[in-house]
């Protein structure tokens, strides 16, 4: 099957063929083409869904419990997040297995980031 980018992409206002560029939105990265006159950006649609299904996911709190595994507390990732991770970063499966950081931000919040960080947090 034929990627819809893979075709020439005109812009519509400056009738200039637009080039392959990254955007990046909440993190992912988005296949975008953009026209090299105004700039003007069409992100592919499939990465679209993959941001769409990001946002309902960020938008939902999801209930967790907390188990005691020998001398650790637990809790469980829920499934639509680590495949919507797995979707989106498919050598990233490897990257968590081995990286994931946990940290304690506030009395009432941890944070667990997986992979690495690419900016410290302020």
């Amino acid at each position: 099957m034929t990627d819809i980018f893979d075709a020439k992409i005109t812009c519509k206002r400056c009738n200039i063929e637009m080039k392959p560029t990254i955007v990046d939105k909440c993190g992912l990265q988005l296949r975008a083409m953009q026209c090299p006159k105004c700039n003007d950006k069409i992100i592919h649609p499939a990465d679209l869904n993959g941001l769409q299904h990001f946002n309902d996911l960020k938008d939902r709190t999801f209930s967790v419990k907390l188990r005691v595994v020998g001398n650790s507390h637990a809790i469980s990732i829920p499934k639509e997040i680590i495949d919507f991770i797995n979707e989106q970063h498919r050598q990233m499966k490897k990257e968590m297995d081995n990286i994931v950081r946990l940290s304690f931000e506030d009395f009432r919040e941890l944070r667990i980031v997986f992979g690495e960080e690419d900016e410290e947090r302020s």
